[in-house]
This record gives C-alpha cells, structure tokens and sequence, in this order.
C-alpha cells in the first residue's frame, strides 16, 4: 500500500469530482423528488358527478367550447378529499372525447361546504356538496309524513356553512301543511308550494337562475321527482313510498349537479337522519343577526335555551321587549340549538 504524502496540489488530481462513481440505477427511472410541477397549463373546470374514481367535470364554463371531461385525481392531492361542487385544475387529455382522461391536480378553494356526520357523536363528517348558495329542503305534506326535526337538522347545516335554505312542500293536495308550517313561523324562510304532480316551475327557475342550489329530502318526498321536472334530461329514478311503513325508499344513490339555465341543481340522495356532529353552535346564532346582536350581552358560554341562566334573549323575551316577532325567532333558534344537545338516537332519524 502506498501513501500521498505529497500536500500539493497535483497530489490530488485524481480525486476531483469527474472521478466520483454513481451506482446506476437498475429501474432506469427518474430519481423522486418532493418538487412537485406547478401545472401553469392547467385548466379549471367545476365537478358534477363522482363515481368510483372517476369525476365528470365541466370545462370552459359558460363558453361556446363548455364540455364534461372525465378525470381522476393525481397522486399528489393525497387524501384531499374531491366533491361535486368542488372547482379544480386539471391537466392532461381534457378534450372529454371517447377514452380521454384527464388529471386533477388541485382543488381550489371553497365558498361553502355541506357536511354531515353519521350521528350527533361522531365529529367525522362527511361533505355532501361544495359552494352551493342555497339549498332546497323538500318536504312532502304527506306520505311521507312530515318531519320537524329532521327539517331543523338541515336548517342548522344550511346555517351553519352560510347557505340560504329554501323550503319546498310538495302533494299539498294530500293534507293541510298548516300546522307544519307553523313550526316555523320565526324564520324568515321562503316557501314553495306545489301539488303531487304539478311544480311551479316558473317560480323555482327564477329562484335557482344564477345559483348552486343543493336540493335535500327524506326519501320519498319527491325530490327526485323535482329534478326530473326542472331538467327533464336527468332521468332521476324515481321510488314510491310503502304502503305498510309509510316510508321512502332510496332511488338516488350518487350526487350529480344539472345544469338549470345559468345555474346549478345538485340532487343528493335521500336519507333518513342527518348528523350534526361537527356543527359549531355558534354559526346558527350568526344566522339570527337580530338576535345575535342582543346575545352579545350573555355571559360566556350561555347556551340560550329557555332554562340557560342570566340569558340575555331568554330575559327580554320575559320581560316582552322581543315582540310578537322576535319571540317567534326566539322559538326558532332555541329550537334549532336544542338539536344539538339532543341524543343521537332520538331526532336524527325524526
């Protein structure tokens, strides 16, 4: 063995950098990196269906060129979860022709987000639909019967992500909803009438014209029906509600949006409880501006409910500084906070 011992500068010549030695790599591949590409040629589009892995998305919105592509989502998205109503970047073959497929690669920002949880204990929730503005509640006067408590439950997610709710009663020719309604008398909440067969579609076109409309319901009441009425060409399958039980059945399995003039309808399916889990009692009270402005004067933490004590609203209503209104909204938001504290196993599936 020989040694340098020559401290020079010709000593070293021959362990410059061209002499390093590389294992070559046996797979041929690029090496990884956690640079990911910024996609600047990617495209936007709005998400309408979501099936098995695969998502219809509208591209070039609102243009003469507006065509659905069929995508999957890129490995870098990781466990970002992709919904109808989501707008995203897309990259690749985004030409929506027969075997073309695309790829998203981002999720922009959100408006709004539904969600539910499976119960009232479970925190995990699930989104039903992004940036909607509105929601449609359709309720049937009868068979099936009507449901408060459930109808309170989409009231609080609607308040909850800042969403308008719109309430629709359909087969008013089979019973009085009279006394359904009255249920909600405090709330300053719209309300569409229609028949077992016969919609006003007029009325409905001019208030879905220009929004993304959620539409929600126990199965059953007819909102398939309704879809299929303000866009023909959705061919939402349609169930009839048992005779014995009184019950729905579920026809709708998927959420899809449909086009309806220069707005959106998202058809969601039916269900029979609606978990509330994840909701922040806070945002309901938001909703309520006139009341959350005198609610500033409760002490910290006051729940608001008829028995809470030193509550600001529950003393003045007392009192009748309220008026005839202002007790009614009362009603209506005690309500809706009194479904949050409610077991799960009780008003979930009312």
């Amino acid at each position: 063995m020989s040694w340098i011992t020559d401290t020079g500068d010709d000593a070293y010549e021959e362990y410059d950098e061209a002499a390093i030695r590389f294992r070559p790599n046996p797979k041929a591949n690029k090496p990884r990196t956690k640079q990911r590409p910024e996609h600047n040629d990617s495209v936007t589009g709005r998400v309408i269906s979501v099936d098995r892995g695969r998502y219809g998305v509208i591209v070039d919105e609102g243009t003469k060129k507006e065509h659905r592509a069929i995508s999957t989502r890129a490995r870098e998205l990781g466990r970002k979860s992709i919904v109808t109503g989501d707008f995203v970047d897309l990259v690749g073959d985004t030409s929506g022709d027969a075997g073309s497929l695309s790829r998203i690669v981002r999720v922009q920002p959100r408006s709004s987000l539904l969600r539910r949880s499976a119960d009232d204990t479970d925190s995990v929730e699930r989104i039903i639909v992004a940036n909607a503005d509105q929601m449609l509640i359709v309720v049937a006067a009868a068979n099936p019967e009507p449901r408060p408590r459930l109808v309170d439950r989409y009231l609080v997610a609607a308040f909850d992500a800042g969403i308008t709710p719109i309430l629709v009663l359909t087969k008013t020719d089979l019973a009085d909803p009279s006394e359904f309604l009255a249920n909600f008398a405090g709330l300053d909440l719209q309300i569409i009438r229609s028949s077992t067969d016969e919609f006003p579609i007029p009325a409905l076109l001019a208030i879905l014209e220009g929004h993304t409309t959620v539409a929600v319901g126990h199965s059953g009441v007819g909102k398939s029906t309704l879809v299929n009425a303000l866009v023909p060409s959705a061919n939402r399958a349609i169930g009839r509600v048992n005779d014995v039980t009184g019950r729905g059945r579920h026809t709708s399995s998927s959420t899809i949006s449909y086009r309806v003039g220069s707005g959106w309808i998202v058809d969601t399916p039916g269900v029979r409880s609606f978990g509330l889990g994840h909701v922040d009692p806070n945002n309901i009270l938001k909703s309520f501006g006139d009341l959350a402005a005198i609610a500033e004067k409760c002490p910290r933490g006051c729940t608001h409910l008829p028995d809470a004590p030193d509550c600001e609203l529950v003393e003045r209503a007392a009192a009748g500084e309220l008026g005839e209104i202002g007790v009614l909204r009362l009603d209506s938001l005690q309500r809706l906070l009194s479904t949050l504290v409610q077991p799960a196993a009780g008003p979930s599936r009312t």
